[in-house]
């Protein structure tokens, strides 16, 4: 079976999401490991709530990257990690990760990609006045919120909205699609052709 591992630096919601969708059996493996590069934030409340392992690893101990990232894989194969989600990772990950973990790197992100990456996706759109936004399931490589998209679902911007209301609304959305994600990937479910993304169903009867 399985493993996954959550890489947090906030609030996380996102991995509450997983936590939540694990012990009810629909993401078809365990949260088995949390690493958070912040102390002291909530994500690792939720996990120590969970009876989930956590950990904190500082980047600002590392003088590159790199040097961080390997000690991030050596932490999660410590305890058998084979899908990674970055959920409100604040670090752009290299490609020490993404060697360790091909093609099983997950990023969320609030916008409908290619549009808004990086920070301040909300900002981002309500500055550009767009009328729908959203947020979006990804597989990560080296560039910025730049991989195979897995899934997307889109969130009116509505004329009130501010950005912390554009982000609530699209946070509801992303507690529902990226532990459907994270789900197809460790059940296999993932067919990759190029950039091109197929998530095949769930089988009848599961």
């Amino acid at each position: 079976m399985s493993v996954v591992g959550v890489l947090v630096s906030g609030n996380g919601s996102n991995l509450q999401s997983l936590l939540d969708a694990s012990r009810d059996g629909r993401l078809g493996a365990p949260v088995g490991f949390v690493l958070s590069n912040k102390p002291g934030v909530l994500a690792l409340e939720r996990a120590r709530r969970a009876g989930v392992p956590s950990e904190v690893l500082s980047h600002r101990e590392f003088p590159s990257r790199e040097a961080f990232d390997a000690r991030v894989v050596e932490r999660l194969r410590a305890h058998g990690v084979d899908t990674v989600v970055l959920a409100g990772f604040l670090r752009v990950v290299t490609g020490v990760l993404l060697d360790a973990f091909p093609q099983r790197v997950v990023n969320i992100h609030p916008s409908l990609l290619p549009a808004f990456p990086g920070l301040d996706a909300q900002a981002q759109a309500l500055v550009h006045g767009v009328k729908v936004t959203g947020c979006t399931v990804h597989l990560v490589d080296p560039g910025l919120d730049s991989g195979p998209i897995l899934a997307q679902r889109a969130v009116a911007v509505l004329p009130d909205d501010t950005v912390e209301t554009l982000r609530d609304r699209i946070l509801a959305e992303e507690h529902k699609i990226l532990p459907e994600m994270v789900a197809a990937l460790v059940g296999g479910r993932v067919r990759l052709d190029g950039r091109r993304v197929t998530v095949l169903p769930v089988p009848p009867g599961q």
